[in-house]
């Protein structure tokens, strides 16, 4: 599986980036992943990996990219509780400064960069993220509705903008939330606000998760809801025409 460190020019500078793509000398469909709050690290490279053996350019930016490369912030190998307090105090502020302002206005780079690349296919793209990346993933589909056909978005905030936010949504959606991130009548909300939008969404909860149910490296994994993940990203993105 090719794999690479790239440099995406943005407004604001330079944003390192990891991109994995099949070995076929082909054109594939085009992913924008945003890493959950921790950033890119070896897991989150493996499930940027993954999904590229299914037939996807993947491109995961490190959005933290004004305050260096990634890992902006030294990790452990392993994210336990003990530990995980220290590290989002010390991310916090990285998030709050990461306004809506410069979310969008990096998508921008990061969509131009994706769909300029050779090995991708021209036409829409879909994008995912987990946690935080969630977020961005929502405002960036939200921002760009012809280029964005599909948006996942896993343990994520992506109602924080609030209902109204999802109104000028067009992409095909699923939101794979864990069960102590959002209440059943929280769902509720959400779900008539994406009715409201007149999108087709899959949006529900993961039975017995919890916040950061994806990443390997933390004591939140949940391997079995890790692969309902999977099962629910491929199953949108292949009913999507993101240029198979």
């Amino acid at each position: 599986m090719p794999s690479e460190t790239l440099y995406i020019p943005t407004a604001d500078g330079r944003a390192d980036a990891f991109a994995a793509f099949p070995d076929h000398g082909e054109r594939h469909p085009g992913v924008l992943m945003y890493a959950d709050a921790l950033g890119i690290r070896p897991v989150v490279r493996d499930l940027a990996r993954e999904l590229a053996g299914h037939g996807y350019y993947v491109l995961v930016p490190n959005y933290f990219y004004r305050h260096g490369p990634a890992p902006v912030i030294e990790l452990p190998e392993f994210i336990g509780e003990d530990v995980r307090p220290a590290i989002v105090a010390r991310l916090m502020p990285l998030i709050e400064a990461h306004t809506a302002d410069r979310v969008l206005r990096d998508a921008d780079a990061y969509l131009d960069f994706l769909t300029a690349q050779p090995e991708v296919a021209a036409g829409p793209v879909a994008v995912t993220g987990y946690c935080i990346g969630g977020l961005w993933a929502m405002r960036t589909a939200v921002a760009h509705p012809g280029r964005v056909a599909a948006v996942a978005g896993f343990h994520a905030p992506v109602a924080a903008d609030g209902p109204d936010s999802l109104a000028a949504l067009t992409a095909r959606v699923h939101f794979g939330h864990a069960e102590t991130d959002l209440t059943p009548a929280a769902l509720g909300e959400l779900n008539r606000a994406l009715d409201a939008a007149g999108v087709d969404y899959t949006s529900e909860i993961y039975p017995g998760t919890v916040h950061g149910f994806t990443m390997s490296d933390t004591a939140a994994f949940d391997p079995a809801a890790l692969q309902h993940h999977w099962d629910r990203l491929h199953a949108l993105l292949e009913h999507t025409p993101i240029n198979h």
